[in-house]
């Protein structure tokens, strides 16, 4: 048999093999399908993400996908991002779904808006369409277990209001910017400003647009993720009267005081009520000690000649008249018999 001829069909059996070998790793129908779609994508590089664990197939389709869509993302981009961590994917469907709005976003952005998500409840595809078609948050968050904003007016009274906030997706600050707990922080803080500087709870029922014209104007989106459409208050209900509540408590608190320093005064004087009795007690001791010695020194002048019977007797008839005469009088006590 001719040498050419020969060479020739070890050529095609060696290719029927290749693609035997293509066809049964995948490759085959993955490759295909990218040059049908004009996203030329080499064997080289489905066997090299083959061999780093990337699927491949996926990645194509991503890259087809972006093709179609006028993207030009290359399979090296779309690999690297994978590796990263990232959802190409979604990261995908996020650069089609702005470049359907006209919103600018590059690549690089969109992958960096994916990896600051992992691991949270958003996506890179969720930023994209909350900047196309706006959300509402609730403020304050249901979640939290607190249905109103509470805050007190000037006058004392306590207002309740719910508040809803439109907000629309910030891509340039998406990276970095506070989330939506910080947006709600924002919106109550000044919903309770706003409140505690109207004079009258009267007034916050009548125009409750004042508030949301009010914490609009404190551009609460700075260094968010979000740019703040609108705040629209939902309801507004009057609570208690916290003034009134106060007002009472500081009452009742003063007259405790009171009570507490007049029973402090009370066992002060009893205190000295009883130390005047004990005074009198021992003044009265010290009156019966000292008429206990009368009798003494009388004896004593008798036995020292000081003094003699016969005046003894006269002192003791001018006692007796004495107490005769108080008798008589009133004054004092009855004559001894």
């Amino acid at each position: 048999m001719d040498p050419f001829i020969l060479k020739l069909l070890a050529y095609v059996a060696l290719g029927a093999l290749g693609l035997l070998v293509l066809f049964s790793l995948g490759f085959l129908p993955v490759w295909t399908r990218a040059q049908l779609a004009g996203a030329g994508t080499g064997l080289g590089d489905l066997v090299g993400m083959r061999l780093r664990g990337v699927p491949y197939a996926v990645v194509v389709d991503a890259r087809v996908a972006a093709h179609k869509a006028g993207l030009p993302i290359e399979v090296d981009m779309i690999d690297a991002h994978y590796l990263a961590g990232g959802n190409i994917v979604q990261t995908v469907q996020a650069l089609i779904a702005a470049q359907k709005a006209g919103i600018p976003l590059d690549w690089k952005r969109a992958c960096a808006i994916d990896i600051a998500t992992r691991g949270t409840s958003k996506s890179v595809l969720e930023a994209v369409l909350t900047s196309v078609s706006p959300k509402v948050i609730d403020c304050p968050n249901p979640a939290s277990g607190r249905g109103t904003i509470d805050a007190v007016a000037k006058d004392g009274i306590q207002v309740k209001v719910k508040a809803r906030v439109t907000v629309r997706t910030n891509l340039e600050r998406f990276v970095g910017g506070a989330q939506e707990e910080t947006i709600i922080a924002r919106v109550g803080e000044g919903i309770v400003t706003t409140i505690g500087s109207s004079a009258s709870y009267k007034v916050v029922l009548e125009n409750p647009d004042r508030i949301s014209k009010t914490v609009l104007e404190r551009g609460l989106d700075a260094g968010t993720a979000y740019d703040i459409l609108s705040i629209d208050i939902a309801d507004v209900d009057v609570g208690d009267n916290v003034g009134a509540m106060l007002q009472e408590a500081q009452a009742n608190a003063n007259k405790n005081m009171a009570q507490a320093e007049a029973e402090i005064r009370r066992a002060a004087a009893v205190a000295l009520e009883q130390e005047m009795v004990a005074r009198v007690a021992e003044m009265r001791a010290r009156v019966v000690e000292a008429e206990s010695q009368v009798p003494l020194a009388l004896a004593e002048a008798l036995r020292n000649g000081k003094m003699g019977a016969l005046d003894f007797f006269r002192m003791e008839n001018l006692r007796s008249d004495t107490d005769m005469r108080r008798g008589i009088a009133g004054t004092g006590e009855a004559p001894k018999a």
